[in-house]
């Protein structure tokens, strides 16, 4: 048996495609079906590696029972929150005014035929607990208040669609927000910030990239406390079990203060921009332990994305799941990564064992319980740094411990292949590549580009999400403005022409299909299907804002180009935003990066000459932290290059610094280049 899911390309859809339920996925059929049979929908927003989507799928949607009162009083509409993250955005935001909670995943949500919501919630159990009520005994009450209290419904459903026009923030008619906004988001940081563990709050802990990232950039400013805050985050996280000792790669987050535990589910966002951050922390830390910690996190999480994540076409998949099979055939979290003492002995030399139980902590008390099977393990972090000489033993150690790791049941995998999560990985590939001078790295961002450029742009126009070679779904705001930044930090190490055309591309469609009239830019396209709210948000969340990463580019670009219109739009941006960055400016911190830009200008550097010298130039110039610079390294093969960039190919190197439209008489030599810059 199977339902109206069936059809569908999302991962996280095809789970439930066998359920009793009679789930349909959002469109029109289903949308249409309710209005006609007068029925509320049931409206269920997860995404395939959310341990919490998978307890409620087993307790209820797969129970006949609940699915058959399912079907009787809804109909029920399943959603992959990341291939709709307009709708999720929606409802998310309209859980939290009915609700005045927090929302999260499984995400629950009630709604008229018109799509209105009227009763939210996250996970509910199959029966009551958790001070929860029953999802079954929910059910039937929640469906006769749609019947039985339309007054009631029709008053709640005005008042929501008011406090969601509330959301759209009033432009200024001029940026007011100063340097003193950008000060302002740091001090707003310093006050979340733990001193002893590093990071934001306490239990769970997030990395926060764009947090981090505006540390660092405060940091190259001079604030060292800045300084300070970002590498101890850095630091912590690369030694602890949000970070994987063995394979590579970061979890979604910490459920513990210290970074120990993780929930395992990993993430393609998350590695993408913690790639970006680790290659700045290493150029930014004089610390030489930490820089070759940094250095072994990179590559680690590197070789990670390629043997986990990167599909043949050359892009990158979504997700692994914090769930897997253990020894006994049960769904377990975490199942995958934790380990009993016993399993290390037996595969460790003694000499072997006592290192890596010293570094990773199995000689401590275990620090993982399964909540449902009451096992306690061992879940491995850096509890110490090993000692010269017990580095290799440390490797060896870890060497096993992966092989055997591998034999087990692996983690299920979301393989299909989101636009803006590709951009964010190729970023961070292109970043790690130009700063460690790696071109097989930047080969592999070179990859995902030509992928989504081949499979995802069509009609000038760019599409959200492929699995199996079937590209669809209209693009947001972060697949537009994250490619466009991609593409930005790809040509400072590597130029291509090509690259450059369809940053312009990129561009222009940004500004045609997204920009609103008073400035800034929708989540949604304008041909985009009418949903119940046009969001236009200015908070970062899990990946960094659109509108901040929009007006970053477009700056960026304007500047490369010396083209006025995108310097206009990210001005406009900044004015839509103006009293959101002054209220929270440590919120909307990539808006905040951007009023930085914006108040001093990115110098770009200009450097033409012959491949092989240039690679002495470009690898100087990347142990640097240049964070409002702009590098172009232009060799012979380049031909086709912009008004604003082009130079003579000379014997030698030579490099031209611009500020704004002035640019100094070239440079030959390196060291004073440096001293320029």
């Amino acid at each position: 048996m199977t339902n109206r899911l069936a059809e569908e390309t999302s991962p996280y859809l095809l789970q439930h495609a066998q359920n009793p339920v009679q789930w349909y996925p959002w469109g029109e059929e289903a949308l249409n079906l309710a209005k006609s049979q007068n029925k509320p929908i049931l409206l269920s927003i997860g995404y395939s590696a959310c341990h919490w989507c998978h307890v409620m799928a087993h307790e209820s949607f797969e129970d006949d029972a609940t699915a058959a009162i399912m079907n009787a009083n809804f109909i029920n509409i399943k959603v992959d929150r990341e291939e709709r993250p307009d709708i999720d955005q929606i409802y998310q935001t309209a859980h939290s005014l009915l609700s005045n909670k927090s929302g999260g995943w499984p995400l629950t949500v009630f709604l008229t035929p018109n799509q209105e919501p009227y009763f939210t919630g996250t996970y509910f159990p199959k029966t009551a607990r958790y001070q929860l009520p029953g999802f079954c005994e929910l059910i039937p009450r929640v469906a006769a208040y749609y019947h039985e209290r339309k007054d009631d419904m029709t008053m709640q459903n005005r008042q929501l669609a008011q406090a969601l026009a509330r959301t759209i923030p009033v432009a200024s008619s001029m940026v007011t927000a100063d340097e003193n906004t950008v000060k302002q988001g740091f001090e707003q940081l310093k006050t979340g910030f733990d001193f002893e563990y590093g990071g934001f709050g306490s239990a769970p802990k997030f990395p926060n990239p764009a947090d981090v990232t505006l540390l660092l950039h405060q940091a190259k400013a001079g604030n060292n406390q800045a300084e300070t805050m970002a590498l101890q985050m850095l630091s912590a996280m690369a030694a602890g079990g949000i970070y994987d000792q063995l394979g590579g790669g970061f979890c979604r987050y910490s459920v513990d203060e210290r970074w120990n535990i993780p929930h395992f589910e990993k993430m393609l966002y998350d590695n993408g921009q913690l790639l970006c951050l680790y290659a700045d922390g290493w150029q930014l830390s004089k610390n030489a332990a930490d820089k070759a910690i940094y250095a072994r996190v990179i590559e680690e999480t590197v070789s990670w994305l390629v043997r986990e994540m990167r599909s043949p076409q050359g892009a990158f998949y979504s997700s692994l799941d914090a769930d897997s099979l253990d020894a006994y055939g049960h769904s377990e979290e975490g199942a995958f990564y934790v380990w009993q003492l016993s399993e290390v002995k037996a595969l460790l030399t003694p000499e072997e064992f006592v290192v890596a139980s010293r570094c990773y902590g199995f000689d401590r008390a275990p620090n993982f319980e399964d909540p449902h099977s009451q096992t306690r393990a061992w879940h491995p972090y850096l509890a110490v740094v090993p000692s010269a000489d017990e580095v290799e033993l440390l490797s060896s150690a870890r060497a096993k411990l992966f092989a055997t790791r591998e034999k087990r049941n692996h983690p299920g995998r979301d393989d299909k292949i989101l636009t803006s999560w590709n951009a964010l990985v190729i970023k961070g590939l292109s970043r790690v590549g130009r700063v460690f001078n790696r071109a097989d790295w930047v080969l592999l961002a070179e990859g995902s580009v030509d992928f989504i450029r081949e499979k995802l742009w069509l009609d000038d126009r760019l599409l959200a999400t492929c699995k199996d070679d079937k590209a669809h779904l209209n693009a947001y705001l972060d697949d537009y403005a994250f490619l466009l930044d991609a593409l930005i930090e790809l040509m400072q190490v590597d130029y291509r022409s090509i690259d450059m055309q369809f940053a312009e591309d990129l561009a222009e469609a940004l500004l045609d299909n997204f920009a609103a009239e008073d400035g800034g830019f929708y989540f949604t396209a304008h041909h985009h299907e009418t949903l119940i709210h046009r969001a236009k948000q200015g908070y970062d969340n899990a990946t960094p804002n659109g509108n901040g990463i929009a007006a970053v580019a477009l700056q960026r670009l304007g500047h490369a180009l010396g083209d006025a219109r995108y310097l206009q739009a990210a001005e406009r941006t900044l004015q839509a935003f103006d009293a959101v960055l002054k209220r929270s400016p440590a919120g909307c911190a990539s808006l905040t990066y951007a009023l930085d830009e914006y108040l001093t200008p990115p110098t770009m550097v200009i450097l033409r000459g012959e491949s092989a010298k240039l690679i002495k130039w470009r690898h100087a110039l990347s142990q640097h932290y240049y964070p409002h610079h702009l590098f172009f390294y232009l060799d012979e093969t380049v031909k086709v290059l912009p008004v604003t960039l082009q130079r003579s190919l000379a014997e030698d190197v030579n490099a031209w610094v611009c500020s704004g439209v002035e640019c100094s008489q070239s440079v030959d030599d390196l060291s004073r280049l440096i001293s320029q810059i």
